[in-house]
């Protein structure tokens, strides 16, 4: 366990089908159905970032963004696991 690996996301809320992958800007996209509402997008985030890494939604914390679609995360785990997962994510199909 460490520090944590930090993740840039830019976050896509409200839509239709839920993801966690690709790239915009350079950053990993997660889309959520959950609207910027109330910080139900937030949690959401959380919870969909913690499922795509196979970590707990505990182990993820959102560092900056509050208010943004883009956001910093943080992610406690094994981080050589970690950084492979978010490679697989960033990929295109």
């Amino acid at each position: 366990m460490s520090e944590g690996v930090p993740v840039a996301v830019w976050v896509q809320p409200g839509t239709r089908t839920p993801m966690v992958g690709g790239e915009r800007e350079g950053v990993l996209v997660v889309r959520v159905r959950a609207r910027a509402v109330e910080g139900a997008a937030n949690r959401a985030v959380i919870e969909a970032l913690a499922a795509a890494l196979e970590v707990r939604p505990r182990d993820v914390t959102l560092e900056s963004g509050l208010h943004s679609r883009q956001k910093l995360l943080r992610v406690l785990g094994e981080v050589g696991e970690i950084e492979e997962r978010l490679a697989r994510l960033r990929r295109p199909d």
